[in-house]
């Protein structure tokens, strides 16, 4: 077991660049490109606000989650709470992604047994675990309105990763926020990992930070709310039906895998459950191969439920999926539908 702790500090900081998330020399470097970056957002939302970039409002109401930074944040953990909360007073949500890294060209409908590699882990995941139906494209307007040719019924759609994709027009914009992370060194991309300006948050309807954040940060947040992901169970990857206490792991030779944008946050919450592991961390959306999850003396091997619809496929008895929960304020659904029916200007 000590092997294994000693093993497991040595994935701290795998993840974004380290100058991301402090000013040093390279981000003071880089910083002129982040200045044409940021004259290039500008100009793009200005373009679709007088008109010379074309977007599309559809004839319901448009739900979009998304961030204004680089990395995992916990979006599709929120469109899922978004999606069942919203089914349980009485909508039907339809949802659409990018499906990102994935080789889908043109809009396409995503279900539970979809390829992940062809659409995207994500997308097969919310279709999966939402109940409802779910569609990809890279012009997520297209996709938004090919989900509803197939769904009539569908009366709200939540838009996945969307907030800077204007081309869809949307009535309500929920920003989530690492709150270990921050803002990193709140410069714009490429000397820091801010997509938009962190003054963008001022004009969405909510901010969601996950996890516990610093004072300092929820200080400069209006309408902020808190999420955490609660541990609720590990099901296996071979035999889906089956699941597995989280004791039962204690004193086991556990390999712990996460490809997604904060991996050591999926280690942290192992530690917490009293799992000691040795991490493999791999770089956000990665394409598992059987020998990326294969390991000698080994257990079993735990890993985030978007990387396992990636590793069903070739997952044997002894490969676990962590599940998690979202706990959310239930006053962030009342705000959300208050702006479905009074919409602020976006």
């Amino acid at each position: 077991m000590a092997k294994l702790r000693a093993k497991q500090s040595k994935s701290r900081g795998f993840g974004y660049p380290a100058f991301w998330a402090r000013t040093t020399w390279i981000s003071r470097l880089l910083t002129p490109l982040s200045w044409l970056y940021r004259a290039c957002v500008t100009v793009r939302l200005s373009w679709y606000h007088r008109g010379w970039l074309k977007s599309v409002r559809l004839p319901l109401p448009v739900i979009v989650v998304g961030n204004i930074s680089v990395g995992g944040t916990g979006k599709s953990p929120l469109v899922l709470w978004l999606a069942a909360r919203l089914r349980a007073a009485g909508y039907q949500p339809g949802i659409v992604s990018r499906g990102y890294k994935g080789k889908a060209k043109k809009p396409r409908a995503v279900h539970a047994g979809s390829d992940a590699i062809e659409c995207g882990d994500e997308p097969v995941l919310l279709a999966r675990d939402s109940g409802c139906p779910v569609w990809i494209g890279k012009d997520r307007a297209a996709a938004a309105q090919a989900l509803l040719e197939a769904n009539p019924a569908c009366n709200v759609i939540i838009g996945d990763d969307g907030l800077q994709h204007y081309r869809l027009v949307r009535d309500v914009e929920i920003a989530v926020v690492d709150g270990t992370r921050g803002h990193g060194n709140g410069k714009l991309l490429p000397a820091g990992p801010l997509r938009e300006p962190v003054a963008r948050l001022d004009s969405v309807d909510a901010v969601v930070v996950r996890g516990l954040a610093p004072d300092a940060l929820m200080n400069t947040l209006r309408a902020a709310f808190t999420m955490t992901l609660e541990p609720a169970k590990l099901r296996n990857l071979h035999e889906t039906n089956r699941t597995l206490a989280f004791k039962s792991l204690k004193d086991k030779r556990v390999h712990a895998v996460a490809g997604i944008g904060h991996p050591q946050q999926f280690f942290d919450s192992l530690t917490q459950l009293g799992i000691a592991h040795v991490p493999h961390a791999y770089a956000d959306h990665h394409k598992f191969k059987s020998a990326d999850i294969t390991f000698e003396n080994c257990d079993a091997v735990v890993m985030t439920e978007k990387d396992a619809v990636k590793c069903e496929c070739f997952a044997t008895n002894d490969h676990w999926a962590l599940q998690t929960e979202a706990r959310i304020h239930k006053s962030l659904l009342q705000r959300v539908v208050d702006r479905m029916k009074n919409p602020a200007p976006h």
